[in-house]
């Protein structure tokens, strides 16, 4: 299995955390392969450049997965292919979907479209370009004047609660709403309101996000559940716990093992 990124161009480092690329050859005694999103508080451009995928239902029942637009979740997703493939991705920030589609993102939560269904004309195509672009590099390329185009268009929005958001992100030091609240000069209903229409969720469901997005990227640190759940901001196991099985559907245990359906990129 191979994955890499791709950093955007500095206009759109305010609104792409980056590019990404996924490939696998199946091997010949493997039938299949399945691959498991979990939560994230960010959403993603996704594009199947080689094969597709089906969802996986509870059932195991399968139906088409096009290449579209996963939005902000707190929701994991199976997915499965009898193939080799090649998938190429944009991770944005949610407040860079208003940006880019002229949406709110407190409309978008939970939500995913293939790009025929959400953009019409435009959306079919650009994925028509990037199935027929030489390599990943063209691929971002393209993709990259296709958002920046997008983003020249639209009005701006609040920087303010994205610098909010980008804080939750990256910036550890805010540990509640009311910090965060206070930190952009605004009370606790305006911050709430304001984030939710960029974030797509409360700041707390957010903030939740964000540390489970933390301790994931924990794998492979060869440190036990305790030290990464206390070093992720989670007041006891049991939080660290819940989260975990409610955004992965797996026990902590058994997705850091390195047994878990989608974890595999992270080995590679």
């Amino acid at each position: 299995m191979r994955y890499f990124t791709i950093l955007p161009p500095a206009e759109l480092k305010p609104y792409v955390r980056f590019y990404w690329v996924l490939e696998h050859e199946l091997e010949p005694d493997h039938s299949s392969y399945i691959y498991r999103s979990v939560a994230d508080a960010c959403a993603e451009l996704v594009f199947h450049y080689r094969s597709s995928f089906n969802e996986l239902n509870e059932k195991n029942e399968q139906s088409p997965s096009l290449s579209g637009i996963q939005f902000q979740t707190t929701q994991y997703r199976r997915f499965i292919t009898t193939e080799s493939f090649g998938i190429f991705g944009a991770y944005i920030y949610p407040f860079a979907v208003p940006y880019f589609f002229n949406t709110p993102s407190s409309q978008t939560s939970n939500l995913a479209f293939d790009f025929d269904t959400f953009l019409s004309r435009p959306g079919r195509e650009l994925e028509e370009q990037i199935m027929l672009a030489g390599n990943n590099y063209k691929r971002a390329e393209i993709l990259s004047a296709f958002l920046i185009a997008r983003l020249r268009q639209n009005v701006l929005k609040d920087d303010r609660i994205a610098v909010a958001i980008r804080d939750v992100i990256h910036n550890k030091q805010y540990r509640t709403v009311a910090q965060l609240a206070d930190a952009y000069n605004l009370s606790a209903r305006q911050f709430d309101r304001k984030f939710k229409e960029s974030a797509g969720f409360s700041p707390k469901t957010y903030m939740r996000l964000t540390r489970l997005q933390d301790a994931l990227t924990q794998y492979n640190a060869n440190k036990t559940l305790t030290q990464i759940a206390l070093e992720c901001g989670y007041y006891d196991q049991s939080h660290f716990i819940h989260d975990v099985k409610e955004f992965t559907g797996y026990h902590p245990g058994f997705y850091f093992s390195g047994k878990a359906e989608g974890t595999e990129y992270r080995n590679a």
